[in-house]
């Protein structure tokens, strides 16, 4: 009975979310069943959209896994409630579907680019990102950027056209093609200015008095009450404006904030000797595998996919 029953729902949901969407999604939102395909064509679910299938594609892989050992501000911090690459990702998911939601945009796909955005990050976030990016430029004469390497990932686990531009796109000069990914690119800084000062206030390299008055006055004493305005302001804006936008003074209140935490958090002095260590693991890892003569594809790949840990323990090897 139960198979008979799956074929009945299977032979009915494509054509049930169909007309759901056209009755409930903005005409400019994508839909579900006009994705642009994947790189390579398989048949789809008979019980999930593609972009469904992509979030649980992306949940269940390695990448995503190791995300939970991968450093947001702070290497490997002692405590359990700094955040770490993998609560920024959810943090950012959640914040971006409420927004597609209000605009009524497609969910599932917004889902997919948050879920997907940083799988290619390296270990030891800011740091290990700039000093892998000078190692390969040295070595090889190209360049790493977390958002390239994540759209890999992305095309290797093959997802749909839509999601692996958003996750390509959410950093960097290109714009997102679809609403939802710009929604992500947006939302991404939303989430980790915001929660960033909470883990630093937590460390104890920052007060509260020392943030910058007139926006903390405009958005929000607090993370929630900050966030809360930013994604009322992003949502009201956006809808105004037909587009994936802030009002002028939101935008620039929330721009001045993500200066100030690159000048007292990011690039602050207590982060010298910390980016230093994450300087001299990636460094010494990658020498290695470079004098071992291994592919430059694969040594890439490798040294992205590490986590905190992990690289620490294999540079302390070495």
């Amino acid at each position: 009975m139960a198979p008979e029953i799956a074929g009945r729902v299977a032979d009915a949901f494509e054509a049930a979310v169909r007309a759901r969407e056209e009755q409930w999604l903005s005409p400019l939102a994508v839909r579900s069943y006009g994705t642009r395909g994947r790189l390579r064509p398989e048949d789809e679910c008979g019980v999930r959209t593609p972009f469904q299938r992509d979030c649980d594609r992306i949940t269940h892989s390695k990448p995503f896994r190791r995300l939970k050992q991968k450093t947001q501000v702070f290497i490997d911090p002692a405590g359990d409630h700094y955040r770490t690459r993998m609560t920024h990702t959810l943090e950012t998911t959640r914040i971006a579907r409420t927004v597609a939601r209000a605009l009524r945009l497609n969910e599932d796909l917004t889902e997919a680019i948050g879920l997907g955005h940083d799988l290619g990050h390296p270990p030891f976030g800011h740091a290990g990102e700039e000093e892998l990016d000078r190692c390969v430029q040295a070595a090889f004469g190209t360049r790493f950027r977390h958002n390239e390497q994540s759209a890999r990932v992305a095309e290797r686990l093959n997802l749909s056209a839509e999601v692996c531009d958003g996750i390509l796109t959410h950093t960097g000069d290109a714009e997102p093609r679809t609403l939802e990914g710009k929604i992500v690119r947006l939302v991404d800084r939303v989430a980790y200015i915001n929660h960033d000062i909470d883990d630093a206030i937590r460390f104890g390299i920052l007060r509260l008095d020392e943030l910058p008055r007139a926006e903390v006055e405009l958005l929000g004493p607090t993370g929630a009450k900050r966030i809360d305005t930013l994604v009322h302001d992003l949502i009201e804006t956006s809808e105004r404006e037909g587009d994936i936008a802030q009002s002028a003074e939101i935008g620039e209140a929330m721009l001045s904030l993500r200066s100030f935490m690159f000048d007292r958090v990011y690039l602050g002095p207590h982060a010298r000797e910390e980016h230093e260590r994450a300087h001299t693991a990636i460094r010494a890892i990658f020498e290695h595998l470079v004098a071992r003569g291994d592919d430059p594809d694969e040594i890439v790949e490798f040294v992205a996919g590490m986590t905190d840990r992990f690289a620490l323990t294999y540079a302390q090897k070495l």
